[in-house]
């Protein structure tokens, strides 16, 4: 997400008597499994994702109307249990669900607040895949946050546009929607005649229907965390390309935005060029970007492989952060909320490196100027105090000067080591502030406690820079 205060985000309510009324084993299998839990007990999201299983993909089939503002959606859902399973959560808000079913027969469905429960006819083995299908329909919601910064989906004048972090995905698709559980995803969407549907991953197939309607398909087969899932339903006028060779590049633009973001949205192969050569392969199948215009989304964010940006915040730094968290957030995603620092805090050194490589602008007085803003040291970067601070100032600024204090420690040509090794261990996986500061030391060969400790988890501010 492109660096601002946003305040966290949609209070998950969640009551979950049923489950408490206790899910019996299935009909041949008596009691024998258990409820996968209701929540991952996230430092800031208790209630969000769900225990018992582990998503490998997803398999969206979604119908809009923009004049009605309504969704017709199917979720496939193929996930391996990792307990007995005799029942297990999906998040979703607000929508419908009409039916469901588990391995083709049907299942019960429960709802308390945003938490779905499906209970299957029979109990779901330990270590078996499993596949869930819900049927669902609706006005999907838009969530507004404290700060008034709103995601979920997000109605326009022409279609919509789904944003999802920290917990906005579950406004348009039932999932697992904590970061810490991955998957593949396939969307097929259909919209109106004249409109286009943009999601994550590569364009497979897009075709107009006998009624003038037109269906999309996007395939995205590297794991994705659910926030960094998106769709773009509008006018767009969208152009097609190359990046690195290989990688497939589609830009989609507002028509009233689209001539005057031309020019940087063809500067985009360059930029993401450069990073290879800063942090390592590019890790996806496709990329590009969707440009909005300004009131339709409040802010660029990073959405896995296709960026979204309102036309006001789509300049060079911006693209420049939001594409370093390729690598830094969308590949190797933070474990919990807790540690989303390990991608603010790299995007915004991603910054100040292509500064310092293309602007004269030496990263050390990025630094100093962050250093001097008071704002970065309201609290450490790797404790957020709430989950209202999960996007605040230090996030960012103190974030990037951790990375930098590093630089100084190791040398360059360490860091850079760092830089490139941290994304290529934990590529398509998750991770922790822990397992950053052991791999750190790993590479830099010595103990880095007093960067850690001042920079990364001190409350103060140093005397000095």
């Amino acid at each position: 997400m492109n660096a601002r205060v946003r305040t966290g985000a949609l209070a998950l309510t969640a009551a979950l008597a049923l489950l408490a009324a206790g899910c019996s084993g299935g009909g041949t299998g008596g009691v024998r499994g258990t409820p996968g839990a209701a929540g991952l007990r996230d430092p800031y999201f208790p209630r969000l994702g769900n225990g018992g299983y582990d998503v490998g993909h997803y398999g969206l089939t979604l119908a809009y109307d923009p004049a009605t503002g309504r969704l017709d959606g199917r979720a496939e859902i193929t996930a391996k249990a990792t307990q007995d399973l005799s029942a297990f959560n999906l998040d979703l808000a607000g929508l419908t669900v009409r039916d469901a079913t588990v391995d083709g027969a049907p299942a019960s469905v429960n709802r308390a607040g945003n938490e779905l429960t499906l209970r299957p006819r029979d109990d779901i083995d330990k270590g078996a895949e499993f596949r869930a299908v819900v049927t669902y329909d609706g006005v999907p919601e838009t969530i507004t946050d404290p700060d008034g910064s709103k995601e979920g989906w997000l109605k326009t004048s022409d279609g919509a546009v789904a944003v999802g972090e920290p917990t906005g995905s579950m406004a348009w698709f039932p999932g697992n929607h904590h970061p810490s559980d991955k998957a593949a995803y396939d969307v097929t969407v259909t919209v109106p005649a004249g409109l286009k549907a943009v999601s994550n991953g590569v364009l497979t197939s897009e075709k107009t229907t006998a009624d003038g309607r037109t269906t999309s398909v996007w395939h995205s087969p590297e794991p994705m965390a659910s926030y960094l899932a998106t769709l773009a339903i509008g006018r767009y006028d969208t152009t097609t390309g190359t990046a690195l060779g290989k990688v497939p590049v589609l830009t989609a633009a507002d028509p009233e935005v689209a001539a005057k973001s031309a020019a940087l949205r063809a500067k985009l192969p360059d930029i993401l060029k450069w990073e290879t050569e800063r942090f390592g392969p590019y890790p996806f199948s496709a990329t590009g970007a969707i440009v909005e215009r300004d009131g339709d989304v409040g802010y660029a964010l990073e959405t896995q492989g296709r960026p979204i940006f309102p036309f006001g915040s789509f300049n060079t730094p911006t693209l420049v952060h939001e594409m370093a968290h390729q690598w830094y957030g969308n590949s190797v995603t933070p474990a919990s909320w807790k540690d989303i620092w390990l991608n603010e805090g790299f995007a915004t050194y991603a910054e100040w490196l292509y500064d310092e490589d293309f602007e004269d602008t030496p990263a050390q007085k990025s630094f100093e100027g962050a250093f001097a803003d008071e704002d970065a040291w309201a609290f450490p970067p790797a404790a957020p105090p709430t989950a209202d601070d999960l996007f605040a100032s230090p996030v960012y600024q103190r974030g990037a000067m951790v990375l930098h204090k590093v630089r100084q420690a190791v040398g360059d040509e360490k860091f850079f080591e760092i830089l490139k090794g941290w994304p290529a261990k934990y590529r398509h996986a998750t991770a922790t502030t822990e397992d950053f500061t052991r791999y750190a030391e790993s590479v830099a060969g010595r103990d880095l406690s007093g960067v850690w400790d001042v920079w990364l988890y001190g409350k103060g501010k140093p005397d000095a820079p």
